[in-house]
């Protein structure tokens, strides 16, 4: 009898979910979402990515990718709301906001005058 041997898979870390957490209803994050003890007690672990702008490729759309990760834990008690949701969700969240400054006003393309007046200021 021919005898072949599988190898089962290393067990993985406890599987994360993709989730908006809400803190007491002051603080909110997006991230991998996953329940672990801490200090005698079931916490709340979320870890939150911090993305940076990838270089712009002439044809290639703006993107962000991953450079770190930001854990937070919370007790079950001080959260107010937990939404699942999926990665691309959680990316988009946590996109760095373009600054104001940057933004420039479109050209005024309103040729008519709305104070009555004719051109020469009568």
């Amino acid at each position: 009898m021919d005898a072949t041997a599988t190898e089962t898979p290393a067990a993985e870390p406890d599987a994360f979910e993709w989730a908006m957490v809400e803190v007491f209803g002051h603080r909110s994050h997006a991230g991998r979402a996953l329940e672990v003890e801490r200090f005698g007690a079931k916490m709340l672990r979320i870890d939150v990515p911090k993305l940076v702008p990838e270089p712009v490729v002439e044809g290639k759309p703006f993107s962000y990718s991953v450079e770190s990760w930001v854990t937070h834990f919370y007790g079950g008690s001080s959260i107010f709301s937990y939404t699942l949701t999926d990665e691309v969700n959680v990316m988009r969240i946590n996109r760095p906001t373009a600054s104001a400054y940057r933004y420039i006003a479109p050209p005024d393309r309103d040729d008519d005058d709305d104070f009555g007046g004719d051109d020469d200021g009568n």
